[in-house]
């Protein structure tokens, strides 16, 4: 099926090339009806050629032929939105090119006609005006149901989101253009028109099909049309009988909560959800392109099919477990047991994202912070003034942090947890963390001063940090799922956080992470920490002034 996938995708990029070149081609009749007839000539070099022609038309009968196999093979019609919109323009497109297909390249192949600019523009523009506003339909939809394709194969990349404004105003000036484009060579031809003779004079020129070539023209085009619509109802014919088979063995899917949906033998587990409307995230929509879908094998797994080498390169991707499986490309056949491990609401950004259940142990930064005593300063506050008062904080650690390169990774009351070093390592995350100590305390004392007027008092921060291993992954329940860390590295940097305020100092740090950050902290003083239910104490050093740290 993948290698299905690809030789459909490798089908599409022609098309999408063909379908560009095309609308550039239309765009230069913006400058002239003359301009658009030589850029015409390199266009028609490329395509009518053996290797174009082969390339175009190969590509046509691929990405149709599999278009109407994957609609076939798949389950479930149920979809996302956009996926059905895709379909749904791919589906129509056929119909609706098929009389400008006939008209220029079938007429050119079989009598000689020569589909110029000047002939197909008076046709569609002063002869037949429905055909020319039918024509530009067709292509805007036709290039809509590109974008689409392009937009939702692209967005896995990480460079995408950074790229996607240039992207889109590409996929909208392009079109504009080769509208506007013919637009204005519409009106050169309607100008040309006038003057005697002209109109028969290309005629004769182009060699354009006289009433037995159109009428054996309108026959190709019928004859196309009723094949494609019993190719339509065969499919549909075809999937009947399929479910009227399937459903003589079905499989029972157990989800959390104890809902049991009984799914045709055949069906995925993806299948299955969507047959059942129950939500389930496919950011790719069930193309193995994404991990989003994967799901946990709570009992009968060992009586799956075995992951195909691609499903497999997924799952190594996200580091899932023995237990996970991808929900579009696990076809159960006996009774089993899933839970979906994504929010059905995931974002794209999510596709490759570690495997939220199991996370992965690693060493890295954890930094607390906590504003010291905002809870009296906010009793004689009203509570508009108290929510104000801590977004702007919030707004300045978190910059502060982010700039830094850390996670800001949970906001509590007036308390902040970040994490640094995830994809960096622990020494880089100690050294980051200690520079979002610094940032963090200049941005709160420059809020602080901003808002003296209406504070009564200066906002004092205290901050903890400590480094070592901890468990990270995406944990949370329905849609409230977040990066996060756990274990006694995160315990150990909240009692260090706890710490300055009986040592009235801006930082705690430990020893661990002074010793990650190569960082020479011997000026300061030393102490141990007790943590309570943790085996030992915690060497530490106390830092009344986050100014006097020494650059790392």
């Amino acid at each position: 099926m993948n290698g299905v996938r690809r030789l459909r995708l490798g089908a599409a990029f022609v098309l999408l090339l063909y379908l560009t070149l095309h609308f550039t081609n239309h765009a230069l009749g913006l400058i002239s009806l003359d301009a658009m007839s030589a850029g015409r000539w390199w266009f028609l070099a490329l395509w009518r050629s053996a290797v174009g022609s082969l390339a175009l038309y190969g590509a046509i009968t691929v990405h149709g032929l599999l278009a109407l196999w994957l609609l076939y093979d798949r389950r479930s019609l149920r979809m996302p939105a956009w996926e059905a919109a895709q379909y749904a323009l791919g589906l129509a497109l056929p119909a609706l090119l098929v009389a400008h297909v006939v008209g220029t390249r079938i007429a050119w192949w079989r009598f000689g006609a020569d589909d110029t600019y000047p002939r197909i523009v008076l046709v569609l523009w002063m002869l037949a005006p429905e055909l020319g506003a039918r024509q530009a339909l067709t292509l805007v939809l036709a290039w809509l149901h590109a974008c689409i394709g392009v937009h939702y194969w692209l967005r896995f990349r990480p460079w995408y989101p950074r790229a996607a404004p240039w992207l889109f105003a590409v996929a909208l000036l392009l079109p504009t253009s080769a509208l506007l484009g013919f637009v204005t060579a519409g009106r050169e031809v309607s100008a040309l028109a006038r003057t005697p003779g002209w109109t028969d004079s290309m005629m004769r020129a182009a060699h354009a099909p006289g009433p037995a070539e159109a009428a054996q023209l309108l026959a190709i085009r019928r004859g196309f049309l009723d094949a494609y619509l019993i190719a339509l109802v065969g499919i549909v014919v075809a999937r009947g009988v399929r479910r009227l088979l399937e459903r003589r063995r079905s499989v029972r899917i157990t989800y959390p909560g104890g809902r049991v949906v009984s799914a045709p033998a055949g069906f995925t587990i993806l299948d299955a959800s969507r047959l059942a409307g129950i939500p389930h995230a496919s950011v790719c929509g069930g193309r193995g392109r994404c991990s989003t879908c994967r799901v946990r094998i709570a009992s009968g797994r060992e009586h799956l099919p075995a992951p195909s080498e691609a499903e497999r390169r997924v799952l190594a991707r996200v580091g899932a477990a023995p237990d996970v499986r991808l929900a579009c490309q696990t076809r159960p056949a006996n009774p089993i047991s899933v839970e979906p491990l994504l929010a059905p609401s995931v974002a794209p950004a999510e596709a490759f994202a570690t495997d939220v259940r199991q996370g992965r142990e690693q060493e890295l930064a954890v930094l607390f912070a906590d504003l010291r005593g905002f809870t009296r300063m906010a009793e004689n506050k009203l509570p508009y003034d108290v929510v104000f008062v801590l977004n702007r904080y919030f707004e300045a650690v978190g910059t502060a942090i982010t700039r830094s390169g850390g996670v800001t990774n949970q906001f509590t009351g007036d308390g902040v947890m970040a994490l640094f070093g995830i994809d960096s390592g622990p020494a880089a995350g100690s050294r980051q963390a200690l520079a979002a100590a610094r940032a963090m305390v200049d941005a709160v004392s420059a809020l602080s001063a901003e808002l003296a007027a209406d504070l009564g008092t200066s906002l004092r921060i205290g901050i903890g940090i400590h480094t070592g291993p901890a468990v990270v992954g995406r944990m949370g329940w329905g849609e409230s799922f977040y990066l996060t860390a756990v274990g006694d590295t995160v315990h150990v940097a909240a009692r260090l956080e706890q710490a300055t305020k009986d040592y009235a100092a801006e930082l705690v740090v430990s020893e661990a992470s002074a010793h990650h950050a190569a960082l020479d902290l011997s000026g300061f003083p030393a102490h141990t920490l007790t943590v309570r239910n943790r085996a030992g104490q915690v060497p530490v050093r106390v830092i009344d002034r986050v100014a006097a740290l020494p650059t790392t």
